[in-house]
């Protein structure tokens, strides 16, 4: 749920609880192969193959969302992973480490449990550390667990903090130079498929998404993103709040957009899909309209920052839908996720 100024009324709540309760109810389905990436057991993906046997099929790497939060694992897109190798296509579901109550502040010198509740968003480094390595390991892991794919066609997708992660791993070419992360040259995906992403810090934070996590994840004070002003966005838009360039945050207006805090700042250089573009990387966006716990905003502000790149991003709105249908296979939001997916891989 958010928490942001003109929070949603009950009606949209009972919405989001109802869908949520659907997409969580299906049972987890167990993998046919699983192998690690590297030595955490944390860095591990879950291999489908396609159920009619076919060979040549795409290669779908899938990004669980949960805020970048321990309690949320990739379990619980397990079952979009069955649905999708239903449809033919090859599925590598990544699992990769998150925030835990062990690392309540990502800041150095910070001390467990001081002014949290519940698990951080996100570790820093190691969430974009085992995002990277996945992604970089996956055209021989795959190739081994799954022959019958085609790691040539590999489409990247994710839901919201996946969404998020998804984004990211398309532009690590375009990070900034010295990024332990970067890429020489933009990956080999034939598209991102992105779900609810978080796509888009500055709205983000301005609309409270999930609780404060983009902060959280960025290491920086609470309330201290865009100047304290969670409001900012919904009362003027991200323009407003970033002096009229809602991709901004990295220009000469970073200290005031982020509260002034440096390492804030820093990480959001290399971390933020609204400021790594253009990434020249085909790049789709399915998002409900109702949805309350990614508001459509975020994703329409990452699609502007991308137009004033130069680059054209699609987005898809359902009507209708919220955040958890994306990922429910008895959804028919489902159906749209998979013929997305299908556009960019065959």
């Amino acid at each position: 749920m958010t928490d942001f100024p003109g929070s949603p009324d009950s009606a949209a709540r009972e919405r989001d609880a109802a869908e949520s309760a659907s997409a969580f109810a299906h049972p987890a389905v167990a993998p046919d192969r699983t192998a690690a990436y590297g030595d955490h057991p944390d860095q591990v993906v879950d291999f489908y193959a396609p159920r009619d046997g076919r060979t040549g099929a795409p290669l779908v790497v899938l990004l669980h969302g949960g805020a970048w939060r321990s309690p949320y694992d990739r379990a619980h897109v397990s079952p979009l992973a069955d649905f999708l190798a239903r449809r033919g296509f090859a599925v590598a579901n990544v699992e990769y480490r998150r925030g835990g109550d062990d690392i309540p502040r990502q800041r150095d010198g910070a001390e467990p449990g001081a002014g949290s509740v519940g698990p951080v968003a996100g570790r820093w480094p190691e969430t974009f550390d085992d995002v990277s390595a996945a992604l970089d390991a996956m055209p021989a892991l795959a190739s081994r667990e799954l022959p019958g794919a085609d790691v040539r066609r590999i489409v990247v997708s994710g839901h919201s903090a996946g969404g998020h992660l998804a984004l990211w791993a398309a532009a690590r070419h375009v990070l900034p130079e010295g990024s332990p992360w970067r890429l020489p040259a933009p990956p080999s995906l034939r598209g991102v498929v992105a779900l609810a992403p978080i796509a888009d810090f500055a709205t983000a934070v301005g609309l409270g998404v999930c609780g404060g996590a983009v902060t959280q994840l960025l290491g920086g004070e609470a309330g201290s993103v865009l100047g304290g002003d969670a409001g900012a966005v919904l009362d003027g838009g991200a323009g407003s709040v970033l002096g009229g360039d809602a991709g901004a945050v990295l220009d000469s207006d970073a200290g005031s957009a982020l509260g002034g805090d440096a390492v804030a700042v820093e990480r959001a250089a290399h971390a933020d899909p609204g400021v790594l573009l253009p990434t020249g990387i085909a790049t789709a966006i399915v998002h409900g309209v109702e949805d309350i716990v990614v508001p459509p905003a975020v994703s329409e502000a990452y699609v502007d920052a991308a137009a004033r790149s130069g680059e054209t991003v699609g987005l898809t709105l359902l009507g209708g839908v919220g955040h958890f249908p994306l990922i429910d296979p008895s959804a028919d939001a489902c159906a749209v996720v998979a013929e997305e997916l299908a556009q960019l891989a065959w």
